[in-house]
Parts: structure tokens; sequence; C-alpha cells
């Protein structure tokens, strides 16, 4: 059974410092493809009524269902470092990866019908340029148990001083 965990790196979102400017979705078009537009990111800003705003984008999930839907196996998974790649000679631009993808992280090029996936700014030595322009600082990347060790440290200082 596939699951949406992992041990790699990924993206993650402090709701509580989120604006929701979006201005990861214009810097990653940017380092993408050059132009600023947000349909052509690779990480989105979700808005949850008026009082959440996130992002989502790749997960790096072990056993990717991604990966698994794909009918041409057209994805696959660094080893090293978790990242989804889209091989674009097989991608038919079917979506299944899109309908498989439990965070809706992925999307379908309009111009050359290939998914899109974050690659992490793997190309960049500075890395995700979202996580590096984030005016709040709201986006880390980081890896689940990192993420679960900062809250249970976030709720032992809360108990000794109480809410921040």
């Amino acid at each position: 059974m596939p699951t949406s965990t992992s041990k790699y790196k990924y993206i993650t979102n402090d709701s509580q410092k989120c604006v929701g400017c979006q201005l990861c979705e214009y810097i990653c078009s940017y380092a993408k493809t050059g132009e600023f537009n947000t349909y052509r990111s690779r990480i989105r800003t979700v808005r949850a009524e008026e009082i959440l705003i996130t992002s989502v984008s790749c997960r790096t999930c072990e056993d990717a269902p991604c990966i698994i839907a794909c009918p041409r196996d057209a994805l696959t998974q660094d080893p090293n470092n978790g990242v989804i790649n889209v091989d674009a000679s097989r991608c038919d631009g079917c979506a299944w990866c899109i309908e498989a993808c439990d965070f809706g992280a992925i999307s379908i090029n309009p111009e050359t019908k290939v998914g899109e996936i974050c690659d992490l700014c793997r190309d960049l030595e500075e890395g995700p340029q979202c996580v590096k322009w984030c005016p709040k600082e709201a986006l880390e990347l980081t890896t689940p148990d990192q993420r679960a060790q900062k809250a249970r440290r976030k709720l032992a200082v809360e108990e000794v001083i109480g809410p921040r």
C-alpha cells in the first residue's frame, strides 16, 4: 500500500507566518520558465477560508503514488534526494499522477502536455528559490522527522513558559 510519507526533504509551510503573497509561486515560475506566471509554478498557495493560508508542493513520498499510477513509467524517484523526475519523452499528459497525488502537487504544462513537479531547484546551488525568497520565512526545506521534532520542541516550550 503506498504511503504519503517521506524520509526525504521537502518544502513545508508555516501557516502562522504565511501571508499569502504568492511570491513563492512567482519565484518558482521564474526559476523554472524565466517568466513570472503563477500558473507555471510548481508550488501553490492555498487559502482555506480567511484563516488558513498554506502552500503545496511535492512531498517526495516514499512509495510515491504518482509513480505507481503512471501507466507509461514516465516518473522515477531519485534515491538520493527523493525528487520525482518526469521523463518528457514518456509522459503523454494523461494526468493519472495528478489524480494519485495526495497533495495536489503535480500539474500539466499546457504547452508541452508534460507533467511538472517540484524538483527542489536541484539545478541551482542555492536550492529551492521559494524558500530562499519567502519574505516571511514561512517556507522551510525539512523532513517529516525534523518537522515533528520542531513541533515537539514548541510544545515543550509552551508547557514551560506558556504559548507565545
